[in-house]
């Protein structure tokens, strides 16, 4: 038995976004056009029109599908109290999900002046912006501030070091960073988990 057409569309519209996605990050966002991405699929201009108007409706879709894991995680985090273990294990999922969101939080990197006054440009910094302020959430010490600031840069920022730079595999790199991290924030209390005096 044969695909559905709306199955058909949704496979056409993935690998319009896959190989979007493979241009964006080798050659640029803004140096990629949609009669390249055309061209690569073998279709014409036309045809990608019927499924996206523009590259930005292409990214936003691809930002959608690679960041749905940190809005799942910003969802979970909203619900926590804001306690040590509670930000050690979202690092520990933050790291995670980032692996899977790379690609897209790569093109933002690299194309920041393109796509800073672009809505999903907005959309990528405040997923960043969120993850920060729920690792900062509660009544923390200067010290503890400081640890959290550190562990969370040491994560997101450390997965955009070259791999020229560094060895191993990028999921070695991952772990490395965060057990970096989570060494960070040990020793760190916040106020509701000091011990008790004796």
């Amino acid at each position: 038995m044969g695909s559905t057409p709306q199955a058909r569309r949704s496979d056409t519209r993935e690998r319009i976004q896959k190989t979007a996605l493979d241009l964006f990050v080798s050659r640029g966002y803004e140096k990629t056009s949609l009669r390249e991405i055309a061209e690569e699929l073998g279709v014409t201009k036309a045809a990608l029109y019927y499924h996206f108007k523009t590259k930005e409706d292409i990214l936003s879709a691809i930002s959608r599908d690679l960041g749905r894991p940190v809005d799942e995680l910003i969802a979970w985090a909203e619900e926590q109290p804001p306690t040590m273990e509670t930000k050690r294990e979202l690092l520990r999922r933050y790291s995670a999900a980032l692996a899977s969101a790379m690609p897209i939080y790569h093109i933002l990197q690299e194309n920041q002046a393109t796509l800073r006054d672009l809505a999903v440009g907005r959309e990528l910094s405040d997923r960043v912006t969120t993850i920060s302020r729920l690792m900062h959430a509660g009544d923390l010490e200067f010290d503890c501030r400081m640890r959290v600031a550190s562990a969370v840069l040491t994560v997101h920022f450390g997965a955009f070091t070259p791999c020229a730079a560094t060895v191993g595999t990028a999921e070695q790199r991952r772990t490395a960073l965060l057990d970096v991290a989570l060494s960070t924030l040990a020793g760190a209390q916040t106020p509701t988990m000091a011990p008790d005096p004796a």
